[in-house]
């Protein structure tokens, strides 16, 4: 009998099974891919709360080895608006990394049979075992020639995506579920140069990104509303990414046709949802329990995080410091609690709507001010709330920022005169002022109301 199973080795299993088999519990790693497995479509970046996890469990410099380059810088231009800035640190990390998903799914595999999990490639997850009132303790599985697989556990971890098995066999119910809002076109692309940063771009409805990888390659991408996305050939989709880039970034498109795709192009879309994260005798991991659009591009930073609560409540229930069901019910607040301002931010974004003007001043006003810009970019790298850079009092220092003079539309002249120039003694008119921005900042207006 094992302490844990864990169906789904990628990321978040082999990170989950890594922490519990260093903490010294029996860890069963269960995958249905003869692993290493195929190529995963994602585009790799890990913002750094992702890279101090791995800092933290000693991979990091097998991650750096592999020749990654870091990023350091994140950007938004928005019409002719460019907002770019240097990373906060957390806990002294301040960089990103775009590494290839086949070599970080082995650094992570490999440390956690290094440090005592056991792993059976190619098995299924066909059903589970329960006793009387319900409860999981274990799981049933099969081979590839149908050899079935029977074995039992404390606790059984669904690490198998967001289609995962076993959120359909506990029927664990999505909530604040939302459809497809985008649908993306990215490839790996040779020759342009790595200078540490990650650009994105809003504009004309498209959402264009692109950022340094690994070997030397350059990720390129656009994403699009569902309705605006068409399938198209290889060529057809060379041209709709470059004209992307040329409506916002000339200098950009100019390099794209000078240098060299390298790779098929990828389509990606995935619907939105958190999922209820456990019950008696199970809990879910990274995609299982929580998809978000990658227009963010957090699943790896998510999965990583994840892992380490659930690892965490696991020990505390499974050592006895805490009853299990508590451990897990603690898990499945403090996972929505981490997620859920990101996870509302992500939805506004993934709808690709264009920015008002209001909007854009605000981020020129960013890019003026020595702490906004930075504050943004570490909100895109989920390191800061998005209730907090939206607060009241945030967005009053911003004002501060705004161009002098008549260059703001009349609308945040008038805003930046009732929070900052009225008298103190009338609150009425910064609550105006607030109620006045709230509506002009489109969907992320909803922190100031």
């Amino acid at each position: 009998m094992y302490d844990v199973v864990v169906v789904g080795a990628r990321v978040s299993g082999a990170s989950t099974a890594l922490l519990l088999s260093k903490a010294g519990y029996e860890v069963l790693l269960l995958d249905r891919a003869v692993l290493p497995g195929g190529k995963a479509a994602a585009t790799n970046l890990v913002h750094p709360p992702g890279i101090l996890r791995l800092k933290r469990w000693g991979l990091l410099d097998e991650l750096t080895a592999t020749g990654c380059p870091p990023i350091h810088e994140y950007g938004l231009r928005s019409g002719q608006v460019e907002l770019m800035a240097r990373l906060p640190t957390v806990d002294g990390v301040g960089e990103a990394y775009s590494p290839d998903r086949g070599k970080l799914d082995r650094i992570l595999l490999d440390a956690a049979v290094k440090a005592g999990a056991e792993l059976r490639a190619g098995v299924s997850l066909r059903g589970l075992v329960t006793d009387d009132d319900g409860t999981v303790t274990g799981v049933r599985g099969e081979t590839g020639d149908r050899t079935p697989v029977v074995e039992r556990a404390r606790v059984v971890v669904g690490a198998d995506g967001s289609n995962s098995t076993l959120a359909r066999l506990v029927g664990a119910e999505k909530y604040d579920a939302h459809p497809v809002l985008n649908k993306s076109h990215w490839s790996y692309w040779e020759g342009l140069p790595h200078d540490g940063r990650v650009r994105t771009y809003r504009h004309a409805g498209k959402h264009a990104f692109t950022w340094p990888t690994h070997d030397g390659l350059t990720i390129v991408g656009v994403a699009l509303p569902v309705g605006d996305f068409k399938a198209a050939s290889e060529e057809e989709r060379d041209r709709t990414v470059i004209s992307a880039f040329e409506e916002v970034d000339p200098q950009r498109a100019e390099l794209l046709r000078r240098t060299s795709r390298v790779d098929r192009w990828m389509t990606g879309a995935v619907p939105n949802f958190l999922r209820r994260s456990h019950g008696p005798g199970w809990a879910l991991v990274g995609d299982a329990g929580y998809t978000r659009d990658p227009i963010t591009a957090a699943g790896i930073t998510d999965a990583l995080r994840g892992a380490e609560l659930l690892a965490q409540a696991l020990d505390a229930g499974l050592s006895g410091s805490e009853p299990l069901p508590a451990a897990l019910a603690r898990f499945g607040r403090e996972r929505d609690d981490l997620v859920t301002g990101h996870y509302r931010y992500t939805l506004d974004h993934a709808t690709i709507a264009n920015h008002t003007r209001e909007e854009i001043e605000f981020i020129r006003a960013m890019s003026r001010s020595p702490t906004h810009g930075r504050e943004m970019v570490g909100m895109f790298a989920t390191m800061v709330s998005p209730s907090e850079f939206y607060s009241a009092a945030n967005i009053h220092a911003l004002l501060d920022h705004l161009e002098p003079g008549s260059g703001p539309s009349w609308k945040l002249r008038m805003v930046r005169w009732l929070v900052r120039g009225a008298p103190r003694h009338i609150p009425a008119a910064t609550r105006f002022g607030d109620r006045l921005i709230a509506e002009n900042l489109g969907p992320m207006g909803q922190y100031l109301t």
